[in-house]
Order: C-alpha cells, then sequence, then structure tokens
C-alpha cells in the first residue's frame, strides 16, 4: 500500500520537466509521504507488538499450572495379556529404581473427559443442572499426577470399601452447595457413594475452557484401558528401557507404544504455537520491508539535500550534525508510529493474563 502512492505520483510527471529538474512540490504531497511512512512504521510496530503478546501467551499457557503434574508421566493402552490381569504387571512396575508411582485408569485423561448429570444430592433442586466430569481410577492414580488432596483422604489399598467412595474437586463442591461434605452420601446413577475427599481443581482441558466441577470414582476392575507411570527426573532414558522390557515380558511381540502427558498437553495448543511462529515470519517481513523503506526515504532526501549538506561541512558541521539534520524528520515520524501503535493497554498484565 505504502508503494501505490509513489508509482502513481512518478507515473504523474512530464518527461521533458523531469529530465529538466523541475519540480512543483505542493504541501499536500509532503504530508501525503509523511503519512504513508507512519502508516507504514505503525503497521510494523504493531506486528512486532502483536509478536511479543503471542509469546507472552504462549509462555502463559506452558508455565500454568493445570492443577496437576504432568513432567515425567508416560501413557500407554493396556493391550494384550495385559487385558488379563493388571495386577502382576504393577507389581512388577513397582520393583523398577526409576519408577515413583504407576496407576491404571479409563477415559480421555486429556481434552476431553467424559461427563454426566446423573449425580443427586440432598437439597438439590429441579433447577440444579450441573454436568460433572469424571474419571475412574486405580490405585495411586492420584498421587502419581500429583493431585493435592484439599480436604479428606484419597483412595486406599488399605480400605475394601473403595467402591462405595467417591472424590469431588472444589468445583463441584461449590456447585453442589454442600458445606462440609467429607462423610456425605451423594447418589450417582442410582448406587450411594460417600465423598472421602475434595481435591484441589485441577484442569485436564484447555486453558480456554473454564474450570469443570468433576469426580473421581475408584475401580479396581479390569476394565481400565489406560496405564500411567510417573518416572523420576534425570532418569528417563534407562527407565523407559527397563519399562519397554517389563512390557514385552508380558506382551511378547508386541511394540511398546507410548505417549508423553506433557506433549499431549501441548498438542491442545498447536493452533496457537502455530501462530506464535507465523507472527515472527509476518513481523520479520515487516520490519525488512519497513527498513528498505526507511533507507529509500534516507537516500532521496540526502540526494535533495546534497548541497544544503555541502555548505553545512564547508561552515564546519560535523557528521553527528548532518546526521541529525537527516534523521530528525524520520525520528518524529517514527515517534508518531511508536504512539499510535502502543497504547497502554497491550502492556498491562491482566489483560495479558
Amino acid at each position: 500500500m505504502s508503494g501505490i502512492y509513489p508509482a502513481l505520483f512518478l507515473s504523474h510527471f512530464n518527461p521533458a520537466i523531469v529530465l529538466k529538474g523541475k519540480f512543483n512540490r505542493s504541501i499536500g504531497e509532503l504530508w501525503a509521504r509523511k503519512g504513508l511512512v507512519i502508516f507504514q512504521f505503525t503497521i510494523s510496530i504493531i506486528l512486532i507488538v502483536l509478536v511479543f503478546v503471542v509469546q507472552k501467551q504462549i509462555a502463559f499457557i506452558q508455565s500454568k499450572n493445570p492443577g496437576f503434574d504432568r513432567n515425567n508421566i508416560i501413557c500407554f493402552k493396556k493391550e494384550g495379556k495385559l487385558e488379563e490381569g493388571i495386577k502382576p504387571f504393577l507389581s512388577e512396575l513397582e520393583n523398577i529404581p526409576g519408577i515413583v508411582n504407576a496407576s491404571i485408569y479409563h477415559g480421555d485423561l486429556i481434552a476431553n473427559p467424559t461427563g454426566t448429570d446423573g449425580v443427586n444430592w440432598e437439597g438439590k433442586s429441579l433447577n440444579d443442572k450441573v454436568n460433572f466430569k469424571y474419571l475412574c481410577i486405580g490405585d495411586n492414580f492420584i498421587e502419581t499426577i500429583g493431585i493435592e488432596v484439599e480436604e479428606g483422604q484419597s483412595f486406599s489399598k488399605e480400605y475394601s470399601t473403595n467402591d462405595s467412595k467417591i472424590i469431588f474437586n472444589e468445583t463441584a463442591i461449590k456447585s453442589m452447595g454442600i458445606k462440609d461434605p467429607i462423610g456425605k452420601t451423594i447418589t450417582l446413577w442410582g448406587e450411594s457413594k460417600q465423598i472421602v475427599g475434595v481435591v484441589k481443581d485441577f484442569n485436564f482441558e484447555s486453558l480456554y475452557e473454564n474450570l469443570k466441577p468433576c469426580f473421581l470414582l475408584y475401580s479396581s476392575t479390569e476394565d481400565m484401558d489406560n496405564i500411567i507411570v510417573k518416572i523420576k527426573t534425570d532418569r528417563e532414558r534407562e527407565t523407559i528401557e527397563q519399562l519397554r522390557k517389563s512390557y514385552q515380558k508380558f506382551n511378547i511381540g508386541l511394540p511398546f507404544d507410548f505417549k508423553f502427558m506433557d506433549d499431549d498437553y501441548q498438542m491442545l495448543y498447536e493452533s496457537e504455537n502455530r501462530v506464535a511462529i507465523l507472527s515472527r515470519y509476518f513481523a520479520g517481513i515487516a520490519i525488512i520491508i519497513s527498513c528498505l523503506g526507511l533507507f529509500g526515504l534516507t537516500a532521496f532526501t540526502a540526494e535533495r539535500r546534497r548541497k544544503e549538506i555541502g555548505i553545512r561541512k564547508v561552515f564546519g558541521s560535523n557528521k553527528l550534525d548532518i546526521f541529525s539534520l537527516l534523521s530528525i524528520d524520520f525520528s518524529k515520524q517514527l515517534l508518531v508510529s511508536i504512539s499510535i501503535a502502543l497504547p497502554s493497554k497491550l502492556f498491562n498484565s491482566d489483560t495479558l493474563a
């Protein structure tokens, strides 16, 4: 767009006048040129600012605590002979030095946990329509992914009645309006469940989604279809190799296909990462174009004021004076562009968060 004006302006020149060096410069043409320079600088600065904003948003996403520890956790499917019995395999994993904890669960842990509205509690009215997300989990699941227990306790191997117990998150308790929830009973799908614990809110979905009511159910059945393992830091390589050997001991011939939970979590923001990369490229192109335009304007100004510069040099002006003479107009235009392109709200931390 900034290149349209010079092209149209130059195409209207009479060749005979151009060869004689006679130009009629109007105030309107001067302001049009300055306006286009300001416009070009403004767009470039806006793109640069947007790059910083996007990068800060990505950094915020990556550093935000979702309420659980997703680092050094691998997940894989329960397949082959493991479907016939998982307990011997989990017992063997406990003997591997690099493994902190191992557990099983059912459902989609990242992005799309299962939902239900089949929860009833004392005092629930017809207007209380709450959709709960839930996970079916095995022993040590809460400890494996580091969910913090706010009240009560987690499921324990010491109790044989875990199947009749339930754990809610804080948002679920607030949604139900239950005070002092530990020990109280709710009805889930027609069965009574005792609340034994309340965990702090955790978010397995994208941060674009609000925290949702959630509950955890204990299950000791073989219906679980996923295995989750927490590995010690700095021992990932050798631990995964030992884990692979243990897996193939139970599933001879089957490949050990696993994935890191952190990678699944980052996949939620794949589009944002692409935008961050593209924004850097576009900002780079804008900066290059602006620099080329600035170089052309500087060369044009220097050529137009060559005689003036020569006279000033004769009268003792130094290089700094000449540089100031040529750059002061551009500096003013650049300051105007900055004042337009950098509204204060872009640097507001609340806006970025």
